[in-house]
């Protein structure tokens, strides 16, 4: 290392020997110039991370496709869902007029803001412990297509979102006229009816036979 003196008042620079590689580096001086370069390339890195963590939280945040959203409604002390986007109201039962010569498990129609509508009672359709009726049966207006018909149920509960991995195709105790009309049960046993199957069967589709 050389030094090479100045006049007085003035500032000494000292030159490091590049031969000398003992002495090579030891005395640099860190500039402000340095210490802001460093500190901005830190920043980037930090901010590099936050993005990566950010893309990583949105490639695993829950999308709406991930879910089914359901009607849930009680038959026979058993929960059960209907996809929402069948259903078109939910409203309190009244009057009932029978239809002659039909199955068991039609109650009869009902007037609703105009609309003659079929009641169904699911519950003898599925072959279910028959309740009776009561003052929190309410109608379930579901649609398919053309279809559109009432299906009583003992009390509903409201809109439910499921996730999709937590529907199961179905159980070994759920056997018989129940299977045929299942889209899958979940973790916490709501049975989840396939709307579309159901309204499509011809056996909802009210058959009135007129002597003449």
């Amino acid at each position: 290392m050389r030094r090479t003196k100045v006049p007085s008042g003035k500032t000494q620079i000292i030159v490091n020997n590049v031969g000398d590689a003992g002495q090579q580096g030891e005395n640099v001086r860190t500039t402000p110039e340095d210490t802001l370069t460093r500190l901005l390339e830190e920043k980037r890195r930090i901010l590099k991370a936050r993005a990566k963590a950010l893309a990583r939280e949105t490639e695993t945040e829950e999308r709406p496709e991930d879910y089914l959203e359901v009607v849930e409604f009680v038959l026979a002390n058993e929960r059960y869902g209907i996809e929402s986007s069948f259903v078109r109201e939910v409203y309190l039962m009244k009057e009932l007029t029978p239809v002659p010569c039909t199955p068991g498990f039609v109650l009869g129609i009902t007037n609703v803001r105009g609309q003659i509508l079929s009641v169904f009672d699911i519950k003898k359709f599925f072959n279910l412990t028959e309740t009776g009726l009561g003052d929190r049966d309410r109608i379930l207006v579901v649609e398919a297509g053309e279809i559109k018909l009432g299906l009583l149920a003992d009390a509903v509960q409201g809109v439910r979102s499921i996730p999709l991995e937590d529907i199961q195709p179905s159980l070994p105790t759920l056997v018989g006229i129940r299977q045929e009309y299942l889209k899958g049960i979940t973790r916490d046993r709501t049975v989840i009816l396939d709307a579309e199957k159901l309204l499509g069967d011809r056996k909802l589709v009210i058959h009135e036979e007129v002597e003449t």
